[in-house]
């Protein structure tokens, strides 16, 4: 019996018509729409962007040579460094600014490239290896053992028979005895959080150490000179400070872009790292030695130049990603432009003084140390 409506016609539900191949269902189109929230920001080209950076970085060498308190025509450092380079011949007249342009900036500026960019790629690997976004390359405790061996030389004379390798040597194995005593307090496992502690702890006491040897020193330009060094300066760089720095920086470097995706693992926690197959204590120890010996290194030549392996990796990732394979490919070219300038910088703001190059990066890291610690919601009511 069929029901009826109050106006007695039948109540029946009409039948559905056929859902037509070309009108996909709503839970469909959703599906192949793919999800409501908006697309994230497109990211260069990463072999584009290292051309670019590479033409900049030329560029930046350039100059670099030729500007200083004695600024030399762009047109003269090119002819210059094309007559050294091919054994070409330079008027007698021109001899003083040839020197200055081979022997005392160029030396200077390739430095500056090869410690910005030794900074930059140690700083993502830490970064990574500590799964902390404001850690740096210092925060081992190694830049502060080094200072101790330089701040040594420097005072009292220590490895005198060394010449003008004395400092560096001094520092180096300064550096590697710190490296040496974190790893031991810290212990064999390298735990993220009691690595970062034992290495500000260390640092800590060796700066207390550093600024005795300051202290007592009875000598007031020998302290000035170890204060300068402490803040970070390339001045008096010189052919023979370049090669091992580079070398060393170069190895790093094609080491860690062969462990980019242990760092991508590593940076997710040690437990998904584990899943993926890596031994992480093991991993970790690689890095650890790898790092350290690279801060060493650099500060050993450099001084203690801060914020740079800070600011550097965090502004890569802002351009390329989070992945490592793509920000170490981008982080030594963008580290060695950086630096380069503010060496620049140092050399023109106070000419014929020059500033410390730790002034120049405090007065840029600073505010971007700051506006990092918003964007993760510590200070200022941030995200």
């Amino acid at each position: 019996m069929t029901s009826t409506s109050s106006r007695g016609t039948p109540d029946r539900t009409p039948p559905t018509p056929p859902m037509s191949p070309a009108q996909p269902t709503p839970s469909t189109s959703r599906t192949q729409s793919g999800p409501r929230n908006p697309p994230g920001p497109r990211r260069p080209p990463t072999a584009g962007l290292c051309l670019v950076l590479a033409a900049v970085l030329a560029a930046s060498v350039v100059a670099g040579v030729a500007l200083g308190p004695v600024s030399i025509p762009f047109g003269d450092v090119l002819r210059f460094l094309a007559a050294a380079l091919t054994g070409g011949t330079i008027d007698a007249a021109e001899a003083g600014p040839y020197r200055i342009v081979w022997d005392i900036r160029l030396p200077r500026v390739l430095l500056a490239a090869v410690v910005g960019a030794g900074l930059s790629v140690v700083g993502v690997a830490i970064q990574a290896m500590v799964r902390n976004a404001l850690a740096d390359p210092y925060v081992l405790g190694i830049s502060s053992g080094a200072s101790v061996g330089a701040t040594a030389v420097v005072t009292t004379g220590l490895f005198a028979s060394l010449g003008v390798y004395a400092l560096s040597t001094a520092a180096f194995l300064a550096a590697l005895a710190a490296m040496a005593l974190v790893y031991v307090v810290a212990g064999r496992d390298l735990a993220p959080l009691r690595l970062v502690l034992t290495g500000t702890a260390l640092a800590y006491g060796f700066s207390a150490v550093a600024m005795l040897l300051v202290f007592q020193s009875p000598r007031g330009e020998a302290a000035r000179a170890a204060m300068f060094w402490l803040l970070g300066s390339l001045g008096g760089v010189t052919w023979g400070s370049l090669p091992v720095a580079a070398a060393v920086v170069l190895a790093g470097v094609a080491y860690l872009r062969t462990r980019a995706k242990h760092l991508n693992a590593l940076s997710m926690g040690d437990e998904t790292a584990t899943t993926l197959g890596i031994d992480v204590p093991r991993t970790r120890k690689a890095l650890f030695g790898v790092t350290a010996a690279m801060t060493g290194v650099l500060v050993a030549v450099s001084g203690a130049v801060g914020f740079v392996g800070l600011m550097l990796p965090h502004l890569v990732r802002l351009t390329v990603g989070a992945d490592h394979r793509k920000v170490l490919a981008v982080a030594p070219l963008a580290g060695a432009c950086f630096l380069i300038w503010v060496d620049v910088a140092a050399r023109l703001l106070a000419a014929p003084e020059e500033l410390p190059l730790g002034v120049i990066t405090a007065a840029l890291g600073v505010p971007c140390f700051i506006l990092l610690m918003r964007r993760r919601g510590y200070v200022f009511g941030g995200r």
